[in-house]
C-alpha cells in the first residue's frame, strides 16, 4: 500500500516515485487497484451539504427590512385593506424566490468544478491497456496520455514525447506548456512544475506514460474546490447600506409612533383605542412599501441593459456593486489581450521590421521605417517567412468574418505573419515539399523538417529557443549574402526582444546535396545558417488600453493578476498604462505576511505566477483597505479569487464553468473594455436608485407628519390611513418607477467612485427629506383646511388633500432627475419619455380615485369640482418652484 506522500513529487527521479507509490511501469494488478480503491476511495470531489429549495426559501425572510414589510402587512390587515396586504406579501413572496434561486446558483460553482474532472481514462493493469472511468482511478495507477486528453488525476509524468498540456485553466499560462520527465527544484512553482499533469488540464499536443500520485480531493483541482467552498458568500455595499437603513427606519417608525400615541393621549385626552389606530396608521404612513419592489426593478432594467452590451449578470445586487468598484483586479490572458499569439517584430541582419495587426487574420503588414515590406521584395526576410510558413504544422481557417486556428498558438502566429507578407503558401508548398521532420520535444527545444526542391537539393528548416539554434549556426544571412555568424550580437537582440515581454524564436536554414529523405540530428548538429528572430507575444486588445484610461478618470485603481511571466506581465501592464513596470511574482507574494502584503497591493499593480491563493491573499489585501473590488478570470484556478471578490466577472467565451458558476457576471465577448461599460452602468443604477429613494421617502414622511399635525391641532385626520396605501401603491407603480428608466448622466465616469463606508442616507439627504416632507405636510394641510372653512366636507376636502400630495409627487419628480442641478432644463424636463407616461398613468389614476362611485365608497372620496383641481396643481407648481430655490442655494455647498 502506498505510503505518506513525499513533500514534493516533482523533485524525484521517476524510479523514485514509482517505488514511493509501490507500483511499476507495468502498473498495479486488477486486486491491488480495487484494494487500493477501497481505501482511498474514488477519484472525485466530494460532495457538499446543500440546502435544499425550502430551506434557501425561508432564511430569505431573515432580514430586518422583509420583517419591516411584514410588519406592514400585518397592519394592513388589522385595517381591513386586503388588497394592500396582499400585495405587500407578494413583494416579500417574490423577492425570497429570487433570493432562493439565486443562492441556489451559487451553489453550482462547486458542481461545476467537480465537472471539470475526466470522464474516463487509459490504464495499464497487469501490462495490458484497459479503459476506465476516471473514477475508478487510484495512486499508483500508470495512465497513458495522448492529444486531446483530459488529465484525469494529478499525475508525475514518467516518459513523454513532445508533450503540450494547456494548463490555463489551472494556472492563467497563455501558451500550452511543454512537458518533461526529469525531476526538478523542490521550490519550484506550480505552474513552473513541467514534470506534473494537473487533473482537469487538456492534452494539446504529444504522448506521454505517468504514475497518478492524488486523485479526488487531494489533488489541486480538489485543493481549489476546497477554498471554493470556505469562501463565504459576500454582502454587496447595496445589501449592506439597505440593511442599516432598514434598522434606522425601524427604529425612527417605532419611536415616532409610541411618542405620538402618548403626545395625543396625555396631552389631547384622546382615547388610547382612537390613538392606537392613529399610531398604526402613522407607521402604515412612514413605511415605503413599494421601495423593494422599485428596488428590485431598477436592478433588473440595469441588467438588461447590461446584457445589450454584453454584460450577463447572475446576481441581481451586483448591478449596484460594479457601479462602487474602486479596484478592479484583471486576469491578463484573453481579458487585457487577445490570447492570441502574433508576432510583433522580425529581426534580420540588416534591419527590425515592425508587424502590424494582431490575432490570426492575416491582416496588417510588415514596415521598415514606414515602408511596406513583402514577399519577393527582399531575399532575407524572403528566406525567414519561407522557413516560418514550412517549418509549422499549423492551419488556419476562415470562418464567416473569423480566422481559426488548427494547431499550437506560436505556429499560428508565424503562418499569420507569412501571409501577412503575401506569401504564396500553396505555391511554395509545392515547390518545396516536406520529405521528414523532427518534432518539436521540451528536451531539444527545436523542430526541424526537412525539404526538396526539384534540382534534387535538400533544404533543412530550423527553428526554436535563441539559445538552442545560435548554438548550431556559423553563418548569417546578410544583404550581402552569407556571412560568419555575429553570435554575440545575436544574442543582445535575442535579449532586448524578450525584455519586451515576448517570446522569441530564432529561425534557420541549411542546404545540402540531395543525400537521401530522411533528417537525422546530426544534420541540424551544426552548419546552419541563421535567418533571424521572431519576437511573438499575446497582444493588448486595441480597446484595452482606453478602458483602463477610463477607469483611471472614474478614480478606479486596475490591478494585473496573471499566472503568466513577470516579464511578460510587467511589459503588457506597460503598454495598457497599468503599474509602473513592477511585477511582484509568486514567490515574492509568499515571502510577505499578510500586513506587508496590505502595503504592497497599494504600491503595485502588477502581479505574476499567482496562484490561487495568492489572490484570495491579494483580494482579502484590498479589502482591508476598504476597497470594493471586481475580479475577473477565466480558469478554475480564478474561482475561489471570483467568489470572495465584491463582483465576480467570468469570461463567457474562454472561461470555464467552474469561474461562470463562481461569479456573479459573465461577459461574453472576454473583453476588458465590457467590464467597463458595465462599470458605468452600475453607477447609473446607483444614481436611479438613490434617486427613487429621495423621491419615496418625502412622501412617506409627509403622510406621517401629516397625522401629526392632525393631532396637534385637533381635528379629523387630513388623509386616513387607507389613502395614505392608495398614494404609496400609486405613486410607487408609476412615478418611482420611472427613475428606474433614468438615462445616465453626464460626467459619471469622470467622477470617483463613492466611498465604499459612505451611507445612503447623507445630510444632504436627510434636509431634502425634511424640507420637502413638510411641503408635502403644508400645502395639503392648508388647503385641507381652507375647504374645512369654506364649508366644504370631510371627503371632499380628505379628496383634495390627497389629490394636492399628488400633484406635489408630480412636481417632485422632475426636481429629482437631478439630485443638484437645475430641473429647469430641456434633458430633464423631456429626457426620460417614462416619467412623463406615468404621470398620465398616475393622474388617470387619481381620476377614477375621485369620481369612480365604488371607489368613493371603498376610499371615502368626493367628486371635486374644476376650480378644485386648479388648487391642487397650484399646490405642485409652488412645490417645484420651492424645491428649485431650495437647490439652488444649496449648490454652491
Amino acid at each position: 500500500m502506498p505510503p505518506q506522500p513525499p513533500p514534493h513529487w516533482h523533485q524525484l527521479d521517476s524510479q523514485a516515485v514509482l517505488t514511493h507509490c509501490h507500483s511499476h511501469h507495468d502498473g498495479l494488478s486488477a486486486e491491488e487497484a480495487a484494494s487500493r480503491l477501497a481505501r482511498y476511495g474514488a477519484n472525485a470531489l466530494p460532495q457538499p451539504q446543500r440546502k435544499n429549495l425550502l430551506q434557501r426559501f425561508v432564511l430569505q425572510f431573515h432580514n430586518l427590512l422583509i420583517y419591516v414589510l411584514l410588519a406592514a402587512a400585518a397592519i394592513t390587515a388589522v385595517l381591513g385593506d386586503w388588497v394592500d396586504t396582499s400585495v405587500i406579501v407578494a413583494v416579500t413572496v417574490i423577492n425570497a424566490v429570487i433570493g432562493a434561486l439565486q443562492e441556489g446558483r451559487a451553489e453550482s460553482a462547486l458542481a461545476a468544478i467537480r465537472n471539470m474532472l475526466a470522464p474516463g481514462a487509459i490504464v495499464l493493469r497487469g501490462g495490458e491497456r484497459h479503459a476506465v472511468e476516471a473514477d475508478r482511478l487510484v495512486p499508483g495507477d500508470i495512465v497513458l496520455l495522448q492529444s486531446g486528453d483530459k488529465v484525469p488525476a494529478d499525475l508525475r509524468l514518467l516518459d513523454t514525447r513532445s508533450l503540450r498540456i494547456d494548463e490555463a485553466a489551472l494556472t492563467g499560462e497563455s501558451v500550452p506548456v511543454d512537458k518533461h520527465s526529469a525531476p526538478l527544484p523542490a521550490d519550484t512553482e506550480l505552474a513552473e512544475r513541467s514534470n506534473m499533469a494537473y487533473a482537469g488540464t487538456l492534452v494539446s499536443f504529444g504522448q506521454a506514460h505517468a504514475v497518478v500520485v492524488a486523485t479526488g480531493s487531494d489533488t489541486e483541482l480538489g485543493r481549489i474546490n476546497a477554498m471554493l467552498g470556505s469562501v463565504p458568500a459576500q454582502q454587496t455595499p447595496l445589501s449592506r447600506e439597505l440593511a442599516r437603513f432598514a434598522r434606522q427606519l425601524t427604529a425612527v417608525i417605532v419611536a415616532v409612533a409610541l411618542a405620538t400615541i402618548t403626545l395625543g393621549i396625555v396631552w389631547r385626552g384622546y382615547p388610547w383605542q382612537a390613538m392606537f389606530m392613529a399610531g398604526v396608521g402613522l407607521a402604515v404612513a412612514a413605511i415605503p412599501e413599494g421601495l423593494p419592489a422599485i428596488v428590485t426593478i431598477t436592478l433588473a432594467i440595469g441588467v438588461e441593459r447590461m446584457a445589450r452590451q454584453r454584460a450577463i449578470m447572475r446576481k441581481l445586487p451586483a448591478v449596484e456593486t460594479l457601479g462602487s468598484v474602486t479596484v478592479i483586479c484583471s486576469d491578463k490572458t484573453g481579458t487585457l489581450t487577445r490570447n492570441e499569439m502574433t508576432a510583433s517584430h522580425v529581426q534580420l541582419r540588416d534591419g527590425l521590421l515592425q508587424v502590424s495587426g494582431s490575432g490570426y487574420a492575416p491582416e496588417g503588414g510588415l514596415f521598415r521605417h514606414g515602408q511596406p515590406q513583402q514577399y519577393g521584395s527582399h531575399a532575407g526576410l524572403d528566406a525567414l517567412l519561407q522557413a516560418a510558413a514550412l517549418c509549422n504544422d499549423a492551419r488556419l481557417q476562415a470562418v464567416a468574418a473569423d480566422w481559426h486556428l488548427l494547431g499550437d498558438p506560436t505556429e499560428g502566429a508565424l503562418l499569420t505573419l507569412a501571409l501577412k507578407a503575401q506569401l504564396p503558401l500553396d505555391e511554395l508548398q509545392q515547390r518545396l515539399p516536406r520529405r521528414d521532420a523532427i518534432p518539436f520535444e521540451s528536451e531539444h527545444r527545436f523542430m526541424a523538417t526537412l525539404h526538396h526542391d526539384h534540382n534534387g537539393q535538400r533544404l533543412i528548416l530550423l527553428k526554436g529557443a535563441p539559445e538552442v539554434v545560435l548554438a548550431r549556426v556559423s553563418h548569417e544571412l546578410a544583404a550581402g549574402g552569407v556571412q560568419a555568424a555575429n553570435l554575440p550580437w545575436w544574442q543582445q537582440q535575442a535579449a532586448r526582444l524578450a525584455g519586451d515581454g515576448g517570446r522569441v524564436l530564432a529561425l534557420a536554414s541549411r542546404q545540402q546535396p540531395h543525400s537521401g529523405c530522411e533528417l537525422t540530428f546530426d544534420d541540424v548538429a551544426g552548419g546552419l545558417t541563421l535567418l533571424g528572430l521572431v519576437a511573438l507575444l499575446d497582444p493588448p486588445r486595441d480597446e484595452a488600453k482606453q478602458a483602463v484610461a477610463m477607469c483611471r478618470a472614474a478614480g478606479i485603481r486596475v490591478k494585473m493578476i496573471t499566472g503568466d511571466h513577470a516579464a511578460t506581465a510587467a511589459a503588457i501592464g506597460r503598454q495598457l498604462g497599468i503599474g509602473d513596470g513592477r511585477a511582484l511574482n509568486g514567490h515574492e507574494i509568499d515571502a510577505l505576511d499578510d500586513a506587508a502584503l496590505a502595503a504592497a497591493v497599494q504600491q503595485v499593480d502588477v502581479f505574476a505566477r499567482a496562484s490561487p491563493e495568492h489572490k484570495l491573499r491579494l483580494i482579502a489585501a484590498l479589502k482591508r483597505h476598504g476597497e470594493v473590488v471586481a475580479m475577473t478570470g477565466d480558469g478554475v484556478n480564478d474561482a475561489p479569487a471570483l467568489k470572495q471578490a465584491d463582483v465576480g466577472v467570468a469570461m463567457g467565451g474562454k472561461g470555464t464553468e467552474a469561474a461562470k458558476e463562481a461569479a456573479e457576471m459573465v461577459i461574453s465577448d472576454d473583453n476588458f473594455a465590457t467590464l467597463v461599460s458595465a462599470v458605468r452602468e452600475g453607477r447609473t443604477v446607483y444614481d436611479n436608485l438613490k434617486k427613487a429613494i429621495l423621491f419615496i421617502l418625502p412622501t412617506n414622511v409627509g403622510q406621517a407628519l401629516i397625522i401629526i399635525a392632525a393631532i396637534l391641532f385637533g381635528v379629523a385626520l387630513p388623509i386616513s390611513p387607507v389613502q395614505i396605501l392608495w398614494v404609496n401603491m400609486v405613486s410607487a407603480v408609476t412615478l418611482a418607477l420611472a427613475f428606474a428608466f433614468e438615462p445616465t448622466e453626464r460626467g459619471v465616469m469622470r467622477r470617483p467612485p463613492r466611498p465604499p463606508g459612505a451611507q445612503l442616507i447623507d445630510r444632504l439627504f436627510l434636509w431634502r427629506l425634511v424640507f420637502v416632507g413638510l411641503l408635502m405636510v403644508v400645502l395639503p394641510f392648508a388647503l385641507y383646511l381652507q375647504l374645512l372653512s369654506q364649508g366644504a366636507g370631510h371627503p371632499l376636502a380628505s379628496t383634495m388633500a390627497v389629490n394636492s400630495m399628488v400633484a406635489i409627487e408630480i412636481a417632485y419628480l422632475f426636481n429629482s432627475r437631478r439630485r443638484h442641478a437645475s430641473a429647469w432644463r430641456r434633458d430633464t424636463l423631456l429626457g426620460n419619455p417614462v416619467a412623463f407616461g406615468s404621470v398620465l398613468l398616475l393622474i388617470v389614476l387619481q381620476l377614477a380615485f375621485s369620481y369612480l362611485p365604488w371607489l368613493q365608497a371603498l376610499f371615502g372620496t368626493a367628486a371635486p369640482s374644476g376650480h378644485h383641481w386648479l388648487l391642487a396643481a397650484a399646490s405642485g407648481v409652488l412645490a417645484f418652484v420651492l424645491i428649485e430655490v431650495e437647490k439652488a442655494l444649496l449648490r454652491p455647498r
